[in-house]
């Protein structure tokens, strides 16, 4: 029965092990650099994550948000979990517009894009901010700072995006690759409810290659006409508000 036992513990422990470990999160391979080039002017979408420091720039080939690069975060502040208040030095987390006139080619940081906080989300909660970027110089209060030279690279794409006529760019910051391990990693943060209502938008992109069409009803997060958790009424609500956007 010993001899049993062992056989049995030596081929199952090996299959728990593999059960337990986070899902292995396989990077995207960005398209080629002779493509990247061609594709300045198409539409384009941004996805930060903040643990990972890393800022994902896609463009849109036919029906798809492509990679065209990964960007190393040089900087940013206050560590997981939203920006709330003036001064708490947190960088922002949540879904975001970015409009033309959003974009500060002569920041004293060196270029800028404002993200537009405070949101519609973040004004329901109370929140407040303002002059929160992602800008050069790899120096943060707040903000998520790059490299000049990746900032050139990023401002260039979005830039040209508005001006070839996208009305705006999305940018969806999070706090990590919300796949179920990294959720459950997570689970017993402070924030834990709030992660809750970003990871539809990010199970959205994963499944579909297009940014998610995010509204907000009675504080909470509302993706593509699903609320996460709430109200029926809250579909009925994100039409009115996409109507009125």
């Amino acid at each position: 029965m010993g001899k049993i036992a062992l056989l049995f513990a030596m081929i199952l422990l090996p299959a728990l092990s593999m059960a337990s470990a986070p899902e292995p999160v396989q990077p995207l391979a960005p398209v080629s650099k002779e493509l990247k080039k061609q594709l300045l002017g198409t539409p384009v979408y941004i996805q930060i994550f903040k643990e990972e420091r890393t800022l994902e720039l896609y463009g849109k080939i036919g029906n798809e948000f492509r990679l065209l690069d990964s960007y190393r975060i040089c900087n940013f502040s206050g560590g997981l979990g939203p920006k709330r208040r003036q001064g708490d030095f947190k960088s922002p987390e949540g879904f975001y517009s970015v409009k033309l006139n959003q974009l500060k080619p002569d920041s004293r940081f060196y270029r800028a894009i404002n993200i537009g906080f405070p949101n519609q989300y973040d004004r329901q909660q109370g929140y407040d901010g303002k002059y929160l970027m992602i800008h050069g110089a790899c120096v943060s209060v707040g903000c998520y700072a790059m490299t000049n030279a990746y900032m050139d690279e990023i401002f260039s794409y979005v830039n040209a995006a508005l001006r070839n006529g996208q009305p705006e760019v999305e940018i969806s910051i999070y706090p990590f690759r919300m796949t179920e391990s990294n959720m459950q990693r997570h689970r017993n943060s402070y924030y834990a409810s709030f992660w809750k209502e970003l990871q539809p938008g990010y199970a959205y992109f994963v499944q579909h290659r297009q940014p998610p069409t995010v509204a907000v009803n009675n504080g909470r997060y509302v993706m593509n006409g699903t609320p996460v958790s709430g109200t029926p009424a809250a579909s009925e609500s994100f039409l009115a508000l996409s109507k009125t956007k």
